[in-house]
């Protein structure tokens, strides 16, 4: 499981474009909390690729962990 945090985030929008890019990579089991400010998904993906799939719809990672 990753944690990504993740800043940019305002509303439910925000939530299903993060939603949408992690399942774009082949992310698992994604969950995104807009008052947390972080992702949870199941990849086996490198971290660069799930940076670069966040940041392109315009938000920013600002850690990940697992």
């Amino acid at each position: 499981m990753k944690k990504i945090t993740i800043e940019g985030m305002s509303c439910e929008h925000c939530v299903a474009h993060v939603k949408e890019a992690l399942e774009g990579l082949g992310a698992t089991n994604v969950n995104v909390s807009l008052e947390g400010g972080c992702a949870e998904c199941e990849t086996d993906k490198p971290d660069a690729d799930i940076k670069a799939a966040i940041e392109d719809e315009g938000y920013d990672v600002i850690k990940i962990e697992g």
